[in-house]
């Protein structure tokens, strides 16, 4: 009976502790800006096509008595944009090796986009040759484009290696010397636009790449106001379960329900704007992990379930970008946030719940649970700040990803008028976007005969009935558009600047520009 009790206790004990404990979390890499040249050692240098060379290039072409240009020549180097080499140090430049970077014509116009991505895979060809980052010179004198280089670079870094136990599989880099002859003025561009966002960045990516076991919802919020503390115009309420009870969230409060991990709803206000100016809302599914609760998952792939709460982090990661600018805007964020699981108490298909707008919901499939969580946050958001725009993020349909694939997020609204812009920021960032329909249909489509509307149907297509049940709660006179980032909130590959496989931080790019242009004062 006493070992029967023993074995009781750790079955207990297994149950409610992580097997994996959290770490430390990985380290920002910081970039330092300096205008001395290294005289030793390895380099990363930036050259033109036709192997134009910059201030630095030419002095250590001057030392080498040419040798730089005869190295350029004589390997074929045409230095177009995202093209690198790596050379021996000439003779008498004092350099072992130099890695040469291809930075495209020197009088051609690179955006924005395409400096961050020249400056995050030179940082990763240097990794790979030298396995540790070298002082790096780009040799332009434009102040944006070496900020941008730096920029990407930094996010190029970025790589989640903190449960790896061999030392040799690490590839994040501490520190990054940046070379500029311009440094007060690039330091002043960097540090006040770009490296905040790279933070906002860097820490979402953590946060969606950390096992569920790590971050659910109340760890979720914990790190976040941990991130928060000192920040200046922030102000975070949380919604634990009683408090969704007595304000009547029953769809939040019904996803998580099956859990022993209780749903939250964290709230981030950043209200630095005028003092009348409706803010921005920004709202974030946070399913950190979805097994499909009674209408249970397929187990191969379910294991990228802790992905799901990639909106709400991105929802979050924005305003910390915006704080961390200190941009001249009101801003809200509020995550959505339950763990969906098979538990004696979860709810079942067929279940009626009630939402915080009064309107009844038939659980159909307890599989579609990003919507209902959604359905209190947005209502919430919508009703008490009354916004400028609404906007959601969530991983929400596989028919997006399966229509759209890695390339685009699906964009959905009701208002036409805001989708150029979006999808011209998107081209601008990279995080790009394509309309999906939403009309009378699809709202038809979850028309239900229990209850208001149904969560999920035989009829009901996909995406554009997964928005519809969205913009249920969004009240037709506010401003609203939904992201259905299910494609692309995660890759399995690397990029210039999305380095780790794993979460891509999707919308953070996007929502800052976009609010930056739209929505601050100068």
């Amino acid at each position: 009976m006493k070992q029967q009790t023993l074995n009781l206790i750790s079955m207990v004990l297994l149950t409610c502790t992580p097997l994996v404990q959290a770490k430390t979390p990985t380290e920002i890499t910081q970039i330092e800006l300096s205008n001395q040249l290294p005289t030793n050692g390895n380099l990363v240098l930036g050259v033109y096509e036709s192997g134009q060379l910059g201030d630095y290039g030419k002095n250590i072409d001057n030392n080498s008595q040419g040798g730089l240009t005869h190295a350029i020549q004589a390997t074929g180097f045409e230095a177009k944009v995202m093209q690198s080499k790596l050379i021996p140090g000439p003779m008498g430049s004092g350099f072992d090796q130099i890695m040469l970077v291809g930075l495209g014509l020197q009088d051609g116009e690179n955006t924005t986009l395409q400096w961050q991505e020249i400056g995050g895979n030179a940082l990763q060809v240097a990794v790979e040759a030298f396995k540790t980052v070298p002082a790096m010179a780009f040799d332009t004198d434009s102040i944006e484009s070496v900020a941008n280089l730096a920029y990407g670079a930094k996010l190029g870094s970025y790589y989640f290696d903190k449960y790896y136990t061999d030392a040799e599989r690490h590839k994040r880099q501490v520190m990054i010397n940046v070379i500029t002859s311009k440094v007060a003025a690039v330091k002043a561009h960097y540090m006040h636009q770009l490296d905040p966002l790279a933070n906002a960045i860097w820490h979402t990516r953590n946060m969606s790449n950390e096992p569920a076991n790590v971050i659910y919802p109340e760890s979720f919020v914990a790190q976040w106001q941990a991130h928060f503390k000192g920040m200046k115009n922030i102000k975070i309420r949380v919604y634990d379960e009683q408090d969704m009870i007595k304000n009547g969230m029953g769809a939040i409060y019904g996803v998580g329900r099956g859990s022993q991990r209780p749903p939250r709803l964290m709230v981030v206000e950043y209200m630095a704007g005028e003092p009348n100016d409706a803010p921005v809302v920004v709202v974030g599914k946070g399913i950190t992990f979805d097994t499909g609760g009674i209408s249970l998952k397929n187990p191969p792939n379910m294991w990228n379930m802790k992905f799901d709460m990639s909106g709400a982090a991105s929802s979050i990661g924005t305003l910390y970008a915006l704080a961390g600018r200190q941009a001249k805007v009101n801003a809200v964020g509020i995550a959505a946030l339950a763990e969906n699981m098979p538990g004696a108490k979860a709810q079942r298909p067929g279940d009626v719940v009630t939402s915080m707008s009064g309107k009844t919901i038939q659980i159909r499939s307890t599989d579609a649970e990003g919507r209902l969580v959604l359905a209190d946050g947005v209502y919430y958001g919508d009703v008490t700040y009354d916004p400028a725009l609404l906007i959601d993020l969530a991983t929400l349909t596989g028919s997006v990803g399966r229509a759209l694939g890695k390339d685009y997020a699906g964009i959905f609204t009701r208002h036409d008028e805001l989708i150029k812009d979006f999808i011209a920021t998107g081209q601008q960032t990279g995080e790009k976007l394509w309309q999906l329909p939403l009309n009378d249909n699809h709202f038809k489509a979850i028309e239900n005969n229990v209850a208001d509307v149904m969560n999920s149907g035989p009829d009901a297509p996909g995406a554009s009935a997964g928005a519809a049940f969205i913009g249920t709660f969004v009240r037709d006179t506010t401003p609203w558009i939904h992201l259905d980032i299910a494609g692309v909130a995660w890759n399995d590959k690397t990029t210039a600047i999305k380095a780790s496989p794993g979460s891509t931080s999707f919308g953070i790019q996007l929502l800052n520009q976009y609010i930056k242009d739209h929505y601050e004062k100068d």
